[in-house]
């Protein structure tokens, strides 16, 4: 057997091997999960009505958020769906760019709405866990048509401004 051939047999590449593998899998399904799960709903949530006369604000919206702290922005789309004891579940998908790299973040905040003299008021929070300030914090008020929020958490606050979508592209 020459040299060349037994340092071959002896040199197994870790992306051969099965349990590294497996793990690279795992953690590329993870990843892709929650936002294949919210495009899904998003899609799905097309045809559906939108608002109702107990609750306007359910079903999509889209828009944009941008910090306060230190200028980012990027597109934010919300689907709005009845919460339970007298509260909306709004699930946020939001993108995010830093230099080259673009991101995406998703979260669900329970919100307690009220009308005040005609107009639709909501506040909610949620816990994004330490790696995304802790608790955030989201109040604002919408119509039919507009949505308007401000955020607040430990490191950063910012406005959310989104409308209804035209289409499914949109």
């Amino acid at each position: 057997m020459s040299l060349l051939h037994a340092s071959c047999r002896t040199v197994e590449p870790r992306c051969l091997n099965p349990s590294y593998c497996y793990c690279v899998w795992i953690a590329i399904l993870l990843l892709c999960a929650g936002c294949s799960s919210f495009d899904h709903a998003w899609n799905t949530a097309e045809g559906v009505s939108t608002g109702t006369v107990s609750s306007p604000l359910v079903g999509r919206w889209i828009g944009t958020w941008r910090s306060d702290v230190n200028g980012h922005h990027d597109q934010l789309r919300c689907l709005i769906a009845p919460g339970s004891h007298r509260t909306l579940s709004a699930r946020f998908h939001a993108r995010y760019k830093k230099a080259f790299l673009r991101f995406r973040f998703g979260y669900t905040v329970p919100l307690t709405v009220r009308t005040n003299d005609g107009r639709i008021e909501f506040a909610g929070e949620a816990d994004l866990g330490w790696y995304a300030g802790g608790i955030y914090r989201c109040e604002g008020f919408a119509t039919v048509t507009n949505f308007y929020s401000t955020y607040n958490s430990k490191y950063d606050r910012g406005v959310f401004r989104l409308h209804r979508p035209v289409s499914n592209s949109e």
